[in-house]
């Protein structure tokens, strides 16, 4: 869909350190109305563009979100889709990546920019972040290329002059404004002087499928960390948490893990109850490569499926996503190898 008259973008406040407020007599930081927010950029009313917004009625602190929030993000942006040209969503800097990774898989065949965006100090803070952060996402929301087409159709995560993969994102620093990083994609634009877009990083939309929404999820999933000197007979209790479906399993290096048979074992019967078993690495940068040492291959040969270079936030949420969706553990597992929004490269 080609941008035809005025850019127009949907501002989505869900609520976060952006939207705050510090409180006089406590010194704590609490919401406040989205008007005021709009008071504090009145650099918004220069731009030549049809600004609408919506407002949760009740903020939710970063903390707070739960996958229901997901869900409303979806059908909001569903409802308005064919009315604005891209959408900027304001939310607590805690669990955006989290936000980022659902609908970008829940948003299935976007082609248009949704931009999640906030702050690490409020807006009506002299030295905030904010306002440029606003400012900037709501400009790349309105973006198209030189054939009319959005220059960023896909879920993004902007921030302190860079625009990332949202589903690639992971957030790094509680106290500097450079607060997300993504370590094993590029960034898809930097904003200088001008605003530099990639277009070979950022993804192309199928221009013959249709925006399809998906609003189910299944939550019974838990991340187990590997440490030297963890309990087998906690892995074990671990393992047969009623209702369990999924495990992200948090290995070494490439993909490593002990070699003890009873360990093995312990996987190797989870799996064989219909529990998927996903690998990922501890480390922050590179890839998960199970044929690379016999202590990842002990793994491949049990059952679990590599998780490749995702980071943990995208893994936790395609698989409630796909547990959502499918019950077969088969067909979870296979599309857990396959990339659904650009999550994973492939070896």
């Amino acid at each position: 869909m080609k941008n035809e008259g005025t850019p127009s973008v949907l501002l989505i406040y869900t609520g976060g350190t952006i939207g705050m407020i510090q409180n006089r007599e406590t010194g704590a930081l609490e919401s406040f109305k989205f008007d005021k927010l709009i008071e504090n950029v009145p650099e918004l009313k220069r731009f030549n563009y049809k600004i609408d917004s919506y407002q949760f009625a009740t903020p939710i602190d970063s903390s707070d979100v739960e996958p229901e929030m997901w869900t409303k993000l979806v059908h909001i942006i569903t409802e308005n889709y064919n009315k604005y040209n891209g959408f900027v969503i304001l939310h607590g800097t805690d669990t955006m990546a989290y936000t980022a990774s659902a609908i970008s898989f829940m948003l299935e065949n976007i082609s248009k920019p949704v931009i999640l965006t906030g702050s690490q100090l409020p807006i009506g803070m002299l030295r905030t972040d904010g306002k440029e952060n606003l400012i900037t996402s709501i400009e790349i929301a309105a973006a198209c290329r030189e054939d009319g087409t959005p220059a960023v159709p896909e879920v993004c995560i902007f921030f302190e002059n860079n625009l990332l993969r949202g589903n690639r994102t992971t957030k790094i620093n509680a106290e500097n404004f450079n607060a997300f990083r993504s370590y094993n994609y590029p960034t898809l634009a930097t904003a200088g002087i001008n605003i530099k877009y990639e277009y070979d990083k950022i993804a192309t939309p199928d221009k013959e499928k249709t925006l399809t929404p998906h609003y189910c999820y299944d939550t019974n999933i838990i991340v187990l960390t590997l440490f030297p000197g963890i309990q087998e007979n906690i892995i074990e209790n671990i393992l047969h948490t009623p209702g369990l479906r999924a495990v992200v399993l948090k290995t070494y290096g490439a993909g490593n893990a002990p070699q003890k048979p009873t360990f093995i074992k312990l996987l190797k019967d989870a799996i064989a109850r219909g529990i998927i078993i996903v690998n990922v690495s501890q480390c922050l940068t590179g890839m998960v490569r199970m044929r690379l040492y016999e202590t990842g291959l002990r793994l491949l040969d049990a059952g679990v499926i590599s998780g490749y270079d995702s980071t943990i936030e995208c893994l936790l949420t395609k698989l409630m996503f796909l547990m959502g969706k499918y019950q077969s553990p088969e067909e979870i597992a296979e599309k857990m190898k396959t990339p659904l929004a650009g999550e994973f490269t492939k070896e």
